[in-house]
């Protein structure tokens, strides 16, 4: 039986392991983290991550041939293959703050590896690094003389959070980047070998490694592009009175650019976008592609100026003052089925209301914990899980997420409950204008001419 180990049990880690322990009752698959509340959070029914479907992934595999851990020492001396996929933020200090990976938790893991390891092992990058990182590692892996032998391939996730487990049930692709090295195929095939038992093998592609770590950085930049490209038109929309969902149609029906990522909103957020982009970024500026830089550069820039530009027309839609309003939030969460709220459009948005010194009601169906943790110590907001009564007296509604619960809320009651007039800001253009409109609401859509009684 061979056995695989991922270091870190976080939103990519866990779903990962607990679809190769699905798929693949033959390989032992044990998932390990240092923090012993994540571990048994793994263990019981209450998942530490928000994700639809993944509990009834884990439950038949989990004891069986899907284990957690704490130990990964023992689980490194045990595995055949490691996966790493431990968090790579954007640095905050130093050289390269604001823009590079930090990749402190890595290398920590790599000379853990190095310690522990007592035979040939397959390494795998699952996290999202740095073009060249697997060279780094090559060098702390190999800085012992060669004896465990260990290869180093990339396997970057291209999960999105709510749909992770369809994902991985049915990817567009699985990309597996290896030295061209006879040894390093091998290692490719091997990992190839495994996604196999369920991925055809046409959709499992392999490069040379640089290739690789530069597809996962490329793919979430090109995605983020075209949100904050559909965003830059839905501020033109909005004074030009166009309606920037009949423009997408109308762009996304041509074939040359699809339809996919042109919903206009709030802007992207997530684990991945702004810190990938960033990351190209000073990749490129490291290797004097100024103008590369700064193009991408614009993207993040763009999404900044759209969430400060939805701010500024609630304030000015409610007559320039929010002082002492109730303003009820509608969705926390960064998208919709997942309680993960890093870098939420959600969290500068709601700095800047209670900047305006509005009084601010979160309710988000999964992510009010986290909610908590991002507005700690901030006056003037608290926290409703039940939408309804959060919109009680409110004199306005903001939807920051686009949770199907909100849809299905009996807005003719919320609208009578709450302080008149009431104001819809639809960040997410996911409800009925027309029909908020005929209730009583003043409705603020993105990209659209608001529909008014005022």
């Amino acid at each position: 039986m061979k056995t695989i180990l991922c270091i870190g049990a976080g939103y990519v880690g866990g779903p990962t392991m607990a679809m190769i322990a699905r798929k693949c009752p033959d390989i032992k698959v044990i998932v390990g983290d240092i923090n012993a509340n994540r571990i048994q959070a793994w263990q019981s029914d209450r998942l530490p991550i928000f994700e639809p479907g993944l509990l009834e992934l884990v439950q038949p595999c989990r004891g069986k041939n899907l284990f957690f851990s704490t130990d990964i020492a023992a689980g490194i001396r045990e595995a055949d293959i490691i996966f790493v996929s431990v968090n790579t933020p954007t640095k905050t200090f130093g050289e390269g703050a604001g823009m590079a990976a930090d990749l402190q938790y890595w290398e920590k893991v790599a000379r853990e590896i190095l310690a522990n390891a007592t035979k040939d092992t397959i390494v795998v990058e699952k996290s999202t690094l740095p073009v060249r990182t697997a060279e780094a590692m090559a060098r702390i892996l190999h800085s012992h003389g060669g004896k465990p032998h260990f290869e180093i391939l990339s396997n970057p996730e291209f999960l999105a959070e709510g749909t992770a487990v369809k994902d991985l049930e049915a990817p567009d692709r699985v990309l597996i980047g290896g030295a061209t090295t006879a040894s390093g195929q091998r290692a490719v095939q091997a990992l190839a070998d495994v996604y196999a038992r369920w991925v055809p093998r046409e959709r499992i592609l392999t490069t040379n490694i640089w290739s690789s770590e530069l597809s996962k950085l490329v793919a979430n930049a090109f995605l983020a592009q075209r949100i904050s490209s559909i965003n830059s038109i839905a501020a033109l929309a909005e004074v030009t009175e166009a309606e920037v969902d009949e423009v997408a149609r109308a762009i996304g029906m041509d074939s040359r650019i699809g339809a996919k990522f042109l919903k206009a909103g709030v802007g992207f957020g997530g684990s991945c976008f702004q810190k990938d982009i960033l990351n190209l970024v000073y990749i490129c500026r490291h290797y004097h592609l100024n103008g590369v830089a700064d193009y991408w550069e614009q993207v993040v820039r763009m999404n900044e100026q759209h969430k400060a530009r939805f701010v500024n027309r609630i304030v000015s839609a409610m007559f320039n003052t929010l002082a002492g309003k109730r303003i009820a939030i509608f969705g926390f969460a960064f998208k919709a089925d997942t309680g993960d709220t890093r870098e939420s459009p959600a969290i500068g948005i709601c700095r800047r209301l209670l900047e305006e010194h509005a009084e601010l009601v979160v309710s988000d169906p999964a992510a009010l914990d986290n909610a908590k943790t991002d507005l700690r110590g901030a006056a003037g907001v608290t926290f409703e899980p039940d939408p309804v009564k959060a919109a009680a007296g409110a004199h306005a509604l903001v939807v920051l997420t686009d949770w199907a619960e909100f849809k299905a809320l009996d807005y003719a009651a919320i609208h009578r409950d709450m302080a008149q007039p009431a104001f819809l800001f639809d960040g997410r253009n996911m409800l009925d204008h027309q029909a908020l409109h005929t209730i009583g609401f003043n409705v603020y859509p993105v990209g659209k001419p608001p529909l008014t009684h005022l």
